[in-house]
């Protein structure tokens, strides 16, 4: 039985594109022409972007040498481009990669100068400023995150970090049915907003890159309908701990982890507009549900459904079809049913994806398929196949928390 327990939404907005040409540990030189490029692609596109600059331009006392962040600053300030700015990427992972530390307290210190620079530029006063972009919360990385809060917590108006799922090198198809796998996100989070909260209570905290797996992703993997377990949960996990940003690795050309192939056609990972619906767990309870609900309302610009309309999306994880019979002010409700399966022979490991049993499929190079839902009468129970997503609308339920969204 499912019924609507409570009406308190959180937001998640998929709005970002964050670019990190000058950041990356090889020798890639930015031009005005290609920074015109990707503004325009992201202006056109109806995309904020946050550009990270590069944090491994160092003085000899190891402080940040600004030179060059400045040149870009006065460029773009000239454009009137409307730009959020980060500085450097995985700062914890310097050593390792290059040879090179910075401590969070020296972190701290970089961005205090960075948002002393943008101050200096009347079209970035007031620009946002995001960081540190740390990776998983290990041991050392809090350490890390605890030097830069002490010194830099006011400074950003959200604290970032990324989450990777699984070693992309050693990853099989069946790591991804794992529940295990699907909570470490949610321990994470929790240590995140405990050293976020001890020094700046109340700050905004953004999962700044996400991905199923590190080191490039894998292929047939990454990029595959069996990717889309794990995204799908991370969305309800994020919007149900608090966390209203997610930023997603990558649009293009990153490994096996971006949303569309060489030829922009995208691959069958979700991304959906959410503002979460559940119930928090327990102190101290592990969940291990191999059935995974999570609702949010209805986007209002569907013009399909009224506002106050809710959507449940399901994840089924066992190997066997499961029923859900909707309670309450849910029962007499008309339902829309949106079921995501993997389309073809490769099963799992499939690039292609079908709805409703239809296969989706770009009508032309601009144009989207059409996403037909399959009408259930009222009350009828849902059944949701083994290993599969599902999207379920129902409409006009009047939920207080979805009237004015």
């Amino acid at each position: 039985m499912l019924e609507l327990q409570r009406e308190k939404a959180a937001q998640m907005h998929l709005v970002l594109l964050k670019e990190q040409f000058s950041n990356t540990y090889s020798n890639l030189t930015l031009t005005a022409r290609s920074l015109d490029k990707l503004y325009n692609f992201a202006d056109c596109s109806g995309l904020h972007l946050i550009f990270a600059l590069n944090a491994l331009r160092r003085n000899p006392n190891n402080s940040w040498n600004s030179s060059n962040a400045l040149s870009l600053l006065k460029y773009s300030a000239s454009k009137k481009y409307n730009i959020s700015w980060e500085l450097g990427n995985e700062p914890n992972n310097y050593r390792t990669l290059i040879g090179r530390s910075v401590n969070g307290s020296q972190l701290g210190k970089d961005y205090t100068q960075l948002r002393s620079l943008l101050q200096l530029i009347r079209t970035y006063s007031r620009a946002h400023l995001y960081g540190p972009n740390i990776g998983r919360p290990r041991k050392n990385v809090v350490a890390f995150l605890e030097g830069f809060m002490k010194v830099a917590g006011g400074t950003v108006d959200a604290v970032t970090w990324q989450h990777y799922y699984i070693d992309g090198r050693v990853a099989k198809v069946t790591d991804f049915l794992k529940t295990r796998l699907l909570d470490t996100l949610s321990d994470q989070i929790r240590k995140i907003q405990k050293v976020v909260n001890t020094y700046t209570p109340g700050k905004k905290i953004w999962l700044e890159g996400v991905g199923m797996t590190s080191a490039g992703g894998m292929n047939n993997l990454s990029d595959s309908y069996a990717a889309g377990f794990l995204w799908l949960n991370t969305l309800g996990l994020l919007a149900s701990q608090g966390i209203d940003v997610v930023v997603r690795h990558s649009f293009l050309d990153h490994g096996h982890n971006h949303l569309v192939d060489q030829n922009f056609n995208p691959l069958p990972v979700l991304a959906i507009h959410v503002a979460g619906l559940q119930r928090k767990p327990r102190p101290g309870r592990v969940i291990r549900d191999k059935l995974r609900i999570y609702a949010h309302c209805t986007s209002y610009h569907n013009h399909n459904y009224v506002r106050g309309s809710i959507t449940l999306y399901i994840i089924n994880l066992h190997r066997s079809r499961k029923k859900i019979k909707l309670a309450g002010t849910l029962r007499d409700k008309i339902v829309h049913q949106y079921l995501l399966q993997p389309y073809g022979k490769d099963g799992l490991h499939s690039k292609s994806v079908q709805l409703n049993g239809q296969p989706l499929a770009m009508v032309d190079d601009g144009t989207l398929p059409e996403l037909k839902p399959r009408p259930l009468r009222a009350g009828r129970t849902l059944v949701i196949p083994p290993l599969t997503m599902s999207f379920y609308v129902v409409k006009n339920v009047n939920a207080l928390a979805c009237r004015y969204r």
